[in-house]
Parts: C-alpha cells; structure tokens; sequence
C-alpha cells in the first residue's frame, strides 16, 4: 500500500488515522467526509484524501472541537478562497470557552480541597453521619455560600 493512490478500506483508514471503524462511519454519516466508494463486495473504500481529512478530524475533536466547529475547520481546509481568519475565529472562540472551563474547574477543585482538608482536620475516622463533608453538601445553596464566605476570610488573617 505504498501507492498513495490507491484507494484504502475502512480497516486500513483507521489505523492509518488513528481512528476506530465506527468514528469514521459516523463522521462519513454525519457528513465531515465524503461518502466512501463502494467495492461490488459493498465493502467502503476511501482515497488517500480521506486520510488527511480523518486525521484533521481527529486532532480537531482531540482538541475539543464540536463536530459543528469541525465541519467548519474541514470546510476551510478544503477551501483556496477562503481566508484563515475564519480558522482564527473559530479556535479563539474554543479557546474561550476552554479557559472558561477551566476557571470553573479550578474553583471545583479549590472546594474540593477545602472539603477534603476540614475533613482531615476535623473529623477523618469518625462516624459517616458526622463527616464535615456531608454536612457541608447537605447545607442550603446560600448556607453553603455563606460558610465559604466565611472560612475565606478566616484563612486570610495571619495570627489565626
């Protein structure tokens, strides 16, 4: 298979690729690549265009890309009249929500932590009932905040 005109079955496709059988089905289905030609066997063929559409793909959706951005980062790729800001627009706009994800995580493991530590501190190896993280998750959205509030600036004074 050195010939890089030869045309690829779906087996051979996916392991070139990376990429399991059932994804790129699903993304000839959902249209992010064209249609595979078929052998009178009715067995999928692709040519060596594919390959590089697939492995587009597949670093797009590795980075997070929905299958609607995907689409469009294919479409620019396939497109000389198109201009690269679009590309630019597109990851900007992912690149937002990531660090905005990742702000939201960063806060859930701060809590986490703080759960984990009053634990520790207060209660490990008691009785579940009295576990300082239970008591903490069972308490009102606004009980909770406000207990948070106050711990902060607890742990902000310096002598305690």
């Amino acid at each position: 298979m050195n010939n890089p005109s030869a045309l690829l079955t779906i087996g051979a496709l996916a392991q070139r690729t990376g990429l399991n059988v059932s994804a790129i089905r699903y993304y000839e289905e959902v249209g992010l690549i064209p249609e595979a030609t078929r052998r009178p066997s009715g067995h999928r063929v692709y040519g060596a265009e594919a390959q590089e559409q697939l492995t587009l793909i597949r670093h797009c959706r590795d980075f997070g890309f929905s299958v609607d951005d995907t689409k469009a980062l294919v479409s620019l790729a396939a497109s000389n009249d198109k201009d690269c800001v679009e590309a630019r627009e597109i990851a900007q706009v992912h690149l937002d929500t990531v660090r905005a994800k990742l702000a939201e995580l960063l806060a859930l493991e701060r809590s986490l932590s703080k759960f984990v530590t009053a634990c520790t501190e207060q209660c490990v190896g008691g009785p579940a009932p009295k576990c300082t993280i239970l008591k903490d998750l069972s308490l009102s959205d606004s009980a909770l905040e406000a207990k948070q509030a106050i711990d902060a600036s607890a742990s902000k004074r310096c002598c305690g």
